[in-house]
C-alpha cells in the first residue's frame, strides 16, 4: 500500500472511533478502509455508503455482489474481486457468468431479471449511458428505487476500485491476478520490486 497503515497509537480519537465501528460491522479494518482512515470525514461517508450498497439497499444479495464484481472488473480491482468472487457465487451468480465477466465477455443468465440487471450495469460501466430499451427492461424489473440503488452501488464500488488501484491496496503477492489481461500489472514481488 502506498500510504502507511495507521496503528491505533497513531490514530486520532476520531480515527479510533471509526476503526472500531468498521471492525464491528465488517470484522476488521482492511482494504480501502486503511486508506480512507487518513481522512476521517471521507472514511465515515464512504463506509456509510458502502454499508448501504452492500447490506441495506433494495437489491437482492446476489445482485449486490454482481454490481461489486462488475465494478471491480471494470477497474481491474484485484482486492475487491478476490474478496467477493466466492461470495458472489455462493449468493447465486453462476460460475460461468463470473468467468465471462473476468474475461470481459458477455455474461449470460438464465433468469430474465438477472440478465436485464447485468445488461443495465454493463451499459452504465462500459458505455456511460443506458439505451432506452435496456432502461425500460431494468425499470420494469426493479422500479425506480431499484435503479437508483443500482447506480448508487455501482458508483460506490467504482470509487472503491479507484481507491484500491491508486493506493495499490489490491496488490496481493500470494494471489494470481484473476484477470488474464492484467498479469504483471501492479504486482509487487516479496522483495518489494515490481516483477
Amino acid at each position: 500500500m502506498r500510504l502507511p497503515v495507521l496503528s491505533e497509537e497513531k490514530m486520532t480519537a476520531r480515527q479510533q472511533e471509526l476503526a472500531a465501528r468498521i471492525a464491528g460491522r465488517r470484522g476488521a479494518v482492511r482494504g480501502p478502509f486503511r486508506v480512507w482512515l487518513h481522512s476521517p470525514e471521507m472514511c465515515e461517508r464512504a463506509e456509510s455508503l458502502g454499508a448501504f450498497a452492500r447490506f441495506d439497499c433494495s437489491l437482492p444479495g446476489h445482485l449486490r455482489e454482481l454490481t461489486l464484481l462488475m465494478a471491480a472488473r471494470n477497474w481491474d480491482a484485484q482486492y475487491s474481486w478476490n474478496a467477493h468472487v466466492h461470495q458472489a457465487i455462493e449468493a447465486g451468480i453462476p460460475e460461468a457468468a463470473v468467468q465471462a465477466i473476468a474475461e470481459k465477455r458477455e455474461a449470460v443468465f438464465d433468469n430474465e431479471r438477472d440478465q436485464a440487471f447485468y445488461r443495465f450495469c454493463r451499459e452504465v460501466l462500459e458505455e456511460h449511458f443506458v439505451s432506452d430499451e435496456t432502461f425500460a427492461a431494468a425499470l420494469a424489473h426493479f422500479g425506480a428505487k431499484g435503479l437508483v440503488d443500482t447506480i448508487g452501488a455501482l458508483g460506490n464500488f467504482t470509487m472503491l476500485g479507484m481507491c484500491l488501484n491508486t493506493f495499490q491496496v489490491d496488490l496481493q503477492a500470494d494471489k494470481e491476478p484473476p484477470f488474464p489481461d492484467i498479469r504483471g500489472y501492479g504486482r509487487v514481488a516479496p522483495d518489494g520490486d515490481r516483477p
